[in-house]
């Protein structure tokens, strides 16, 4: 059988690996995983005929270079990158490393005939909120911490090799996303640890910072439709939800559906990386999606029934 090869970078990772998932379902695809498992987990790759792992780190062009010329790629989703707002913070000349794998990516696709690009953009690159909703084309990207500095020049690179070498994109910024599989390092997945642990749940600030938050199904679905039936080309589009909820009710919402006794604690603010507001204009995704979204209470339960990953 004559396979449509399709690469993920980063495939090992929370999102990655469901997109993975979704893509290897259909047994004309073969899809080649490529971790440096730096953030990522080898449990989540799915264990399918049609899917390949190798370790590499795209930052090395010797390490990717080799699988871009073993297998003739068709399209390419890149998203391996250093995540975790503390993690990125901590760490920033290692997230600033990550311009390298974009120019590494992009090169290769370039030279080996790969058709599209999709990129896994922030929602980090809006900064502290101008506009709201926050729209693709309107909002302004104002954001000085180095993780949202190397999306954004990520996709500067992705409409540069557009205009330059015709190299097909598409730019997904990507909201909170939350599910089962999502490791310990994140907001839900933390919350719900310490509730179906009894322990205090501790909170930045009052608790008044905002988030919206995207169920991994609606996030999967609706980036797979945009490759599927070529929607969103050499465009942006954000993905998340719209259902605004402050981190406070968030963590009271996570007590109450997992029947906790954990009591809640408030720590001084973060000095910085911790948004006041989020929440995306997601009308193009709406449409894309072309179905409703996972209501929090829903995805949050499922979370709590599948705390594999968290505990």
């Amino acid at each position: 059988m004559d396979r449509q090869h399709i690469l993920i970078t980063g495939g090992a990772g929370f999102v990655a690996s469901a997109l993975a998932e979704k893509l290897a379902v259909d047994e004309n695809n073969l899809i080649v995983i490529v971790d440096n498992l730096l953030t990522g987990d080898v449990k989540r790759i799915p264990l399918r005929e049609n899917v390949r792992f190798i370790k590499a780190d795209v930052n090395r062009l010797e390490d990717i270079s080799g699988v871009f010329y073993a297998f003739s790629f068709k399209y390419v989703f890149h998203y391996a990158a250093v995540v975790g707002v503390k993690r990125t913070i901590d760490n920033p000349v290692i997230v600033l490393d990550d311009i390298t794998g974009i120019k590494n990516i992009l090169s290769l696709c370039k030279n080996t005939g790969v058709k599209r690009v999709f990129f896994s953009s922030s929602s980090e690159v809006y900064g502290e909120p101008v506009e709201m909703p926050q729209n693709e084309h309107t909002t302004p990207l104002n954001s000085r911490l180095p993780y949202a500095i190397v999306k954004n020049v990520g996709e500067a690179f992705l409409k540069s090799y557009k205009k330059e070498y015709d190299l097909d994109y598409t730019i997904f910024r990507f909201f909170n996303t939350y599910g089962p599989k999502q490791s310990k390092d994140f907001v839900i997945s933390k919350f719900v640890a310490k509730a179906l642990k009894g322990e205090d749940i501790t909170i930045f600030g009052d608790g008044s910072q905002t988030r919206t938050f995207c169920y991994i199904e609606d996030n999967i679905q609706a980036c797979y439709n945009a490759f599927a039936n070529n929607e969103v080309m050499n465009d942006v589009i954000n993905i998340g939800n719209d259902n605004e909820m402050t981190v406070l009710d968030l963590a009271k919402t996570i007590i109450r559906l997992s029947g906790s006794t954990s009591k809640i604690v408030h720590l001084p603010p973060l000095e910085e990386g911790d948004m006041s507001r989020r929440n995306p204009d997601i009308s193009k995704m709406k449409k894309v999606l072309g179905r409703e979204l996972t209501d929090i209470e829903t995805g949050l339960s499922n979370v709590i029934n599948n705390p594999t990953f968290i505990l």
